[in-house]
């Protein structure tokens, strides 16, 4: 199948476009505000009030990551097409980790937008998630735009609910891929990326990872090709204390 028929790949493209209809005429409160000295000027802003103007990079990035928006949700929505084409694209660099850009979701609290907002950014992250899953050709490695998503909604279960339904080999090996990033933090009792929004229970969503993954990686990791040792470390994680640290094999982390 040629890869432009991809049908996940059809599906983002479809929920791209559709964010780019619902949010077409879009703009930041007219009294919004940021500081001049750490945000930018008076005339980038002003890009902000006018709808529809494509914003350079380093404009979208400085506007997605500040953090003190008088109506972040607003400046979301004003760009939220562009946004999401350039996440889609790998070209949103953060500071740390993609979870900052779900920490720009979470902050606009798009899931209260009425629904016929609300619905278009939720199909967009389901679309791009199953994207990362099954595309061979994904710009952003799954585990990131895992993370990302579980960052924007609070949550990681819709998330790991598409993962059970996606059991094709790309899937499983992208599992593999994201328990060997995982696997040192979670041994550690930490969420394995850096949340970062107040509301959110990390602890919560940590334990709703490693029970899924107890309970569905045990399975499809064999069938990816993941080692042994790894393996192992998903096991340990069923663990606790002594139990976990003595087992014979503990990798030998320090925290």
């Amino acid at each position: 199948m040629p890869l432009t028929d991809h049908p996940a790949r059809r599906r983002l493209g479809a929920a791209l476009d559709n964010l780019s209809v619902t949010f077409r005429g879009m703009t930041a409160h007219p009294d919004e505000y940021n500081c001049d000295c750490h945000w930018g000027s008076a005339e980038e802003l002003a890009l902000l009030r006018t709808p529809d103007v494509e914003l350079d990079p380093d404009l979208l990035g400085r506007t997605w990551q500040a953090i003190d928006w008088t109506d972040h949700a607003a400046v979301l929505r004003r760009i939220l097409p562009q946004f999401a084409r350039a996440l889609v694209a790998g070209q949103v660099e953060p500071l740390f980790g993609l979870e900052e850009a779900g920490c720009s979701f979470a902050r606009g609290r798009w899931q209260r937008w009425p629904d016929e907002h609300a619905a278009p950014v939720r199909e967009f992250l389901h679309a791009w998630w199953v994207q990362s899953l099954t595309d061979p050709d994904a710009a952003v490695p799954a585990h990131q735009v895992f993370a990302m998503c579980a960052e924007a909604s609070g949550t990681p279960g819709p998330w790991l609910a598409d993962w059970e339904k996606q059991t094709g080999h790309l899937s499983d090996q992208r599992l593999t891929e994201a328990v060997a990033e995982w696997e040192y933090e979670l041994l550690g009792d930490n969420l394995p990326w850096e949340g970062g929004w107040y509301e959110h229970d990390e602890e919560r969503m940590r334990a709703e990872l490693v029970a899924w993954l107890l309970d569905h990686a045990a399975v499809r990791l064999p069938e990816s090709g993941a080692s042994a040792d790894l393996r192992h470390r998903i096991r340990l994680l069923g663990l606790t204390g002594e139990a976990r640290w003595t087992d014979p094999h503990w990798p030998g982390h320090r925290y």
